[in-house]
């Protein structure tokens, strides 16, 4: 029994670390402002011509 509380506070705590990991990834995505988006996909765009 003790085994199947183990590994039930295991699985929650991976639960909730999965949750902020999210979390961190959308706050930093919406973090971008339109212009920067816009000036980061026209860099990108810059340097792929340039390779060809």
């Amino acid at each position: 029994m003790r085994l199947v509380k183990v590994l039930g506070i295991a699985g929650l705590v991976g639960v909730a670390a999965t949750g902020v990991a999210v979390a961190r990834a959308e706050r930093r995505r919406r973090a971008y402002t339109p212009e920067d988006i816009r000036a980061r996909l026209h860099a990108r765009h810059d340097e792929a011509v340039s390779r060809r």
